[in-house]
């Protein structure tokens, strides 16, 4: 029984513009300590598991590989979607690729996590629990009220529901009952177990899924095939569904880093880009006079000025952009 990192880097970053791009989306550039996400996700793991799995979308394959390389790894491989079809289907091909007592460890490569020990201790606890024949899903304790990420209701390890994000009443009550988690997209269970629930809740999926595997012969994933792959999440295809859940809550510093607010929140703690209360991320000099709560972001020809509270809104400007088909976002 192995221990196996499955580590997801699909996502076009489109929160995190004009610094993400398709071409080089937010894992992968060095902002942090001069490491990337997706260096900083490797090394981390290499501590709780024996190798990893990359599943990865075309776009980002030559991405993966030099970063890869310049980690001096040799125990990853990468597994190649022709389609990015959400991240039940990344998972199954990675459990398909592995054997059915494999534990598996699945993260995602954009989010930052501080204090190893501490990390260590939860995974070593849901690798404990995962060989039971659970599905664990990881629970951030939560430090304010956030409406912008989902939340986990529990009673000790037990799952009792998932709740959508919340409105700021509904996440101030979450924060004050004390058996409310953040959902942070880590889960650990058998590679096995993970296939036998999703045929069970979603056999579409699964279905698609093992014909897509079967024909592929190299790490690239046939391209006819995938199209017929469902999109869906691993929470709605299956962790909503299962009888088998387990949570673990997760003491660790850990951020999604989803938006410039909170780049802006974890970079005010390192003291890197933040000049008094604005956020500025620039290759060339920025001088602010009389500007507060502000980001200004240059990248590759582009610059956004806007307020930091209206971060959620570049989503909006990069899919303008997308509609437009304007180069800029390449």
């Amino acid at each position: 029984m192995k221990k196996i990192h499955v580590l997801l880097s699909g996502g076009s970053g489109s929160r995190l513009w004009p610094l993400s791009r398709k071409s080089k989306t937010k894992q992968y550039i060095p902002l942090f300590e001069g490491m990337s996400l997706f260096e900083k996700a490797i090394y981390l793991n290499q501590y709780v598991c024996d190798e990893g799995l990359v599943v990865v979308n075309k776009t980002s394959y030559h991405n993966t590989v030099e970063t890869i390389d310049s980690c001096k790894i040799s125990n990853y491989d990468c597994i190649v979607e022709a389609k990015s079809k959400n991240t039940a289907a990344a998972i199954a091909f990675a459990a398909m690729n592995v054997n059915y007592d494999d534990l598996l460890l699945v993260t995602p490569s954009d989010h930052i996590i501080e204090n190893i020990e501490l990390y260590k201790n939860a995974v070593n606890l849901a690798f404990e629990i995962a060989s039971q024949g659970y599905l664990v899903t990881f629970g951030i304790q939560p430090s304010r009220p956030e409406i912008g990420y989902g939340y986990i209701q529990s009673n000790g390890n037990d799952v009792i529901a998932f709740h959508e994000k919340p409105n700021i009443e509904k996440a101030e009550a979450y924060l004050e009952s004390g058996n409310f988690y953040w959902n942070s997209g880590i889960f650990a269970f058998k590679a096995g177990v993970y296939l036998d629930e999703l045929k069970k809740y979603r056999n579409d999926i699964y279905n698609a899924c093992l014909k897509v595997y079967e024909a592929s012969n190299t790490e690239y994933l046939d391209e006819n095939l995938s199209d017929l792959i469902p999109s869906e999440s691993i929470d709605y295809a299956v962790m909503e569904k299962s009888d088998k859940l387990k949570v673990v809550p997760g003491y660790f510093g850990w951020s999604d880093l989803g938006s410039f607010e909170s780049l802006f929140d974890y970079f005010k703690t390192k003291s890197a880009y933040v000049s008094r209360s604005n956020l500025v991320i620039a290759s060339d000099h920025v001088e602010l006079h009389g500007l507060e709560n502000v980001m200004i972001i240059q990248n590759k020809g582009a610059l956004l000025v806007m307020p930091l509270t209206m971060s959620q809104d570049v989503k909006k400007i990069y899919e303008r952009l997308l509609k437009e088909g304007n180069g800029i976002i390449e």
